[in-house]
C-alpha cells in the first residue's frame, strides 16, 4: 500500500489550529495531535511518566503519572529542564507518530503539531499547514479562554516561533477569520493534494 501524504497542521497558540483539524476530522482524515500524544504519555503507567519519574522524580504525582503544575514550577525554577523534558519525551512522541502513519489506511493523515519548526517536526511532514490570524484576533481569542494570565501566555508567545517566519516556511497558509472561509478552505486543499501525480 502507498503511504498517505503527510500534512503538517501548525500555528501559534489562539490561530485556531483545533479548528482547523476539525474540519479535517469531518472529512474523514485521520488525525495525529501531538498535544494529546504527550497527555497519553504522561499517564500513570505510561511511557513518558516512567521516563519522567526516572529523571526528574519531583514532577511525578501521587498517582503514578506526571503532574502539569508540579512540572511547571519546577520550570520556571530551572529553565534548562525543558530541554532535557524534551530529550525524554520528543523520541516516544516521534515513535507514537510513526507508529499512526504506518497503521494508516487513508490517503491524507494530519499531523497537528503546535512546536512543528520548533522541534524540527517539519522533516516527517511533505507539506505544512500554517494556520494565522491578526495579532488582536490572537489575543482576543486567548483573553476570552480565560484560562491562562498574561505572564502564562506570554511565556508560551516566547518558546513558540513567531507567525512572520513560520508564514515564511509553510507550503499553505490559511487566515482562520471565519469558520466558513477555513471549512472551504480545507476542502479545496484536500482536492488540490488528491490532483497532485503522487496522490
Amino acid at each position: 500500500m502507498t503511504a498517505p501524504f503527510r500534512l503538517g497542521l501548525t500555528g501559534s497558540i489562539g490561530m485556531g489550529k483545533s479548528t482547523t483539524a476539525g474540519f479535517f476530522a469531518a472529512r474523514g482524515i485521520p488525525v495525529w495531535d501531538a498535544d494529546a500524544t504527550v497527555h497519553r504519555l504522561y499517564a500513570p503507567g505510561a511511557a513518558g511518566a516512567a521516563a519522567i519519574a526516572a529523571a526528574i522524580p519531583a514532577a511525578i504525582g501521587p498517582d503514578g503519572g506526571v503532574s502539569r503544575p508540579a512540572l511547571r514550577a519546577l520550570m520556571r525554577d530551572d529553565p534548562a529542564l525543558l530541554e532535557r523534558l524534551g530529550a525524554l519525551i520528543h523520541p516516544l512522541v516521534a515513535a507514537d507518530r510513526a507508529a499512526f502513519i504506518v497503521a494508516a489506511t487513508a490517503d491524507i493523515v494530519l499531523l497537528d503539531i503546535p512546536l512543528l519548526y520548533e522541534t524540527g517536526g517539519e522533516g516527517a511532514c511533505d507539506a505544512v499547514l500554517l494556520v494565522t490570524a491578526p495579532p488582536e484576533v490572537q489575543m482576543a481569542r486567548l483573553r476570552a479562554r480565560g484560562t491562562m494570565t498574561a505572564p502564562e501566555i506570554a511565556a508560551i508567545l516566547a518558546r513558540q516561533m513567531p507567525d512572520r517566519d513560520k508564514r515564511a516556511r509553510a507550503t499553505h497558509i490559511v487566515e482562520t477569520l471565519s469558520h466558513a472561509a477555513v471549512d472551504a478552505y480545507v476542502e479545496a486543499l484536500l482536492a488540490h493534494i488528491r490532483s497532485r501525480p503522487h496522490a
